[in-house]
């Protein structure tokens, strides 16, 4: 075993350990996914805090820990903090099979584990900006079930999907992503309604409804058309965004006092989803 087969495989046992994941898969996705390969020639921009740090040499070993790399330093992009990720990973539970839409796919790291885990299923991957969806174009071609789009996920219509995969922060999920989840789907996005509210949200299409759970903190850049909410939303906050458990269509059932944000579509209810009998 390589020194950087050797580091790989004990950051893969700190992710899998971090997500809590009872899949072995997930440890074993880490180990084999080559992060150092969706990042460009070394030494890499390391950021810490405010500070921007470079790694000594072209070293893969030193991207084997939960740093965040930069891809974009001007622009404030980076590969991501690979803890949060196998959390969100491990909490979404992909299935061979499954079919995936990932948002802001960067240069492809995350998307390459995802097309690892739901193979033979698909993954259909957006990345808004041209330079980073040509790259990962580029370092997912040896992955023969994810596809890379470059184009805005807010304004296309996103294909039937098991699992969406958002990674860039919005104030109200589009309605079309919604709707784009089959039955028993998870949608996971970064919630960010107002400056001081960040939540990841995992949304879930049930028989019944939305189920919704803002289950960590969570901050990532805005995702372009979908950062702002209209003039008419009523915006929560942290303490109120922490209490939403469902989502609603406007157009299916209107707004009620357990509204804890409301927007021209859709509204976040503080109500869990009643279980009916034989569901």
């Amino acid at each position: 075993m390589t020194r950087t087969q050797d580091a790989r495989k004990f950051y893969a046992r700190l992710m899998a350990a971090n997500a809590g994941s009872a899949d072995p898969r997930l440890e074993e996705i880490f180990a084999e996914v080559p992060r150092e390969a969706f990042l460009g020639p070394g030494p890499w921009t390391i950021i810490a805090g405010k500070s921007r740090i470079t790694t000594p040499s072209d070293d893969p070993v030193h991207v084997y820990q939960n740093v965040l790399v930069a891809l974009d330093a001007d622009k404030g992009i980076n590969n991501g903090e690979p803890f949060l990720h196998a959390m969100w990973i491990g909490k979404l539970a992909p299935r061979p099979g499954e079919s995936v839409t990932h948002i802001g796919a960067g240069t492809g790291y995350y998307t390459a584990l995802l097309a690892r885990l739901v193979s033979p299923g698909l993954v259909t991957a957006f990345e808004l900006e041209g330079g980073l969806a040509a790259l990962a174009r580029k370092n997912l071609e040896a992955y023969g079930n994810a596809t890379v789009i470059h184009g805005d996920a807010v304004t296309t219509s996103l294909p039937p999907s098991d699992i969406i995969y958002v990674n860039a922060g919005v104030a109200v999920p589009p309605l079309q992503w919604l709707k784009a989840l089959a039955p028993g789907g998870r949608l996971v996005f970064p919630w960010r309604p107002a400056e001081r509210v960040g939540f990841a949200v995992l949304v879930t299409r049930t028989a019944n409804g939305f189920a919704c759970d803002p289950f960590m903190g969570s901050w990532f850049i805005p995702c372009s058309g979908a950062s702002v909410a209209g003039p008419t939303a009523k915006i929560p906050s942290r303490q109120r965004a922490a209490r939403s458990r469902s989502i609603w269509l406007t157009a299916d059932r209107p707004s009620d006092r357990t509204a804890t944000a409301i927007f021209d579509d859709i509204w976040f209810s503080s109500r869990g989803l009643v279980t009916r009998p034989g569901n």
